[in-house]
């Protein structure tokens, strides 16, 4: 939604593609080293449980549309059309599902720079064609089917990380109670 409001007020879509682009690559870069972090303190069965819940929970938010107010829209700056896009989209993404999902891969998978990189391809994927199409295509897109497949897609990913086995002796809830319950002093 940010992209087609900065597209129709600025009119300049390489510089927004570019402000999209850098804010993303920072923003998920953050996201992803976080995900790297939960990753090495989080024991790997409590770790699998967390992500399939919050894989089900980002399924059942991506059901929920975006809103964006007039007043959320970035005003002309004298920074330019990229500055004003890379800041408001690097704000605009802090605590955005795409944020989240990208802590999410980052947990889930060791390679920060592949979980970086295909989360900003997926987000360029959307918004670049937003950019460049504007108004034209945000009324030709079905955004009702879009939220409908990325939330199945996350909800496929809940159910991926729940039938997976872990290194541990035991998976599962059983699992978990073991591993806490051998911590304890």
């Amino acid at each position: 939604m940010l992209s087609l409001v900065l597209a129709a007020r600025f009119q300049k879509p390489w510089p927004i593609v570019a402000g999209i682009l850098v804010a993303t690559l920072a923003n998920h870069a953050l996201a992803g080293l976080a995900g790297n972090w939960v990753r090495s303190v989080v024991p790997e069965d409590v770790l699998r449980w967390l992500l399939a819940l919050s894989f089900f929970a980002v399924a059942a938010w991506a059901l929920k549309p975006d809103k964006l107010d007039d007043d959320d829209a970035p005003p002309a700056s004298r920074w330019g059309v990229f500055a004003a896009t890379t800041v408001a989209f690097f704000i605009a993404e802090i605590g955005d599902k795409t944020q989240i999902a990208t802590v999410m891969l980052a947990a889930q998978f060791e390679s920060l720079i592949a979980v970086v990189l295909g989360t900003t391809l997926g987000m360029l994927v959307v918004n670049v064609p937003t950019v460049f199409l504007g108004n034209a295509a945000s009324a030709r897109i079905p955004f009702r089917l879009v939220r409908i497949v990325a939330a199945a897609l996350f909800a496929g990913l809940g159910v991926w990380c729940c039938s997976r086995r872990t290194s541990a002796d035991d998976a599962g809830l059983a699992g978990i109670i073991k591993h806490l319950s051998d911590r304890r002093p």
